[in-house]
């Protein structure tokens, strides 16, 4: 046990020393921020925001369904016999199945779509974010979301010169 301490205290002295002659430079990006301040992240929004709504209107026909049958059971629950209650119920059901089967069908299509457009535009920022980092002598680059990471002074963010840098290579 004291052997791995003491090895652990050796290896840390050994790192820490050269690096502490070095400057170090830390800059933190809020990569969520960046990509939809970006042109390319407003337009790809716009177009996740439309099939979100072409989705919804796919869904809204089974969903006034539903409430139509709902309300007719709940209206003539009293007028109708025990059977045609309970046919009205089945079918209830079944169109609830139907409507949740969609909305998961529409779900997943909707995470490839959103991948499909925002991938590429996610690589290409963390590309642009890399570059900054080089140019600018950054020994680090921090995602604002980085688990862990409470604080920092806003003066490390380079959000901004992302983004800038995003627009011009377009």
């Amino acid at each position: 046990m004291r052997l791995n301490l003491a090895a652990t205290a050796f290896f840390v002295v050994l790192v820490a020393v050269p690096a502490a002659a070095d400057e170090v430079k830390i800059g933190v990006v809020d990569l969520e921020q960046a990509l939809s301040s970006t042109e390319e992240g407003k337009a790809a929004k716009e177009e996740l925001e439309r099939k979100a709504r072409e989705a919804e209107a796919k869904l809204q026909p089974m969903v006034d369904r539903a409430r139509a049958l709902q309300e007719e059971i709940k209206s003539k629950k009293f007028v109708l016999s025990d059977e045609a209650l309970r046919q009205k119920n089945l079918d209830l059901v079944e169109l609830m199945n139907q409507i949740e089967s969609k909305k998961q069908e529409l779900e997943g299509k909707f995470k490839v779509d959103q991948e499909r457009i925002v991938g590429p535009l996610r690589k290409k920022l963390i590309e642009i974010v890399r570059a900054v980092g080089k140019e600018n002598g950054f020994t680090v680059v921090m995602d604002r979301s980085t688990p862990g990471l409470l604080y920092t002074r806003e003066a490390i963010d380079i959000t901004d010169l992302v983004i800038e840098k995003f627009n011009k290579k377009g």
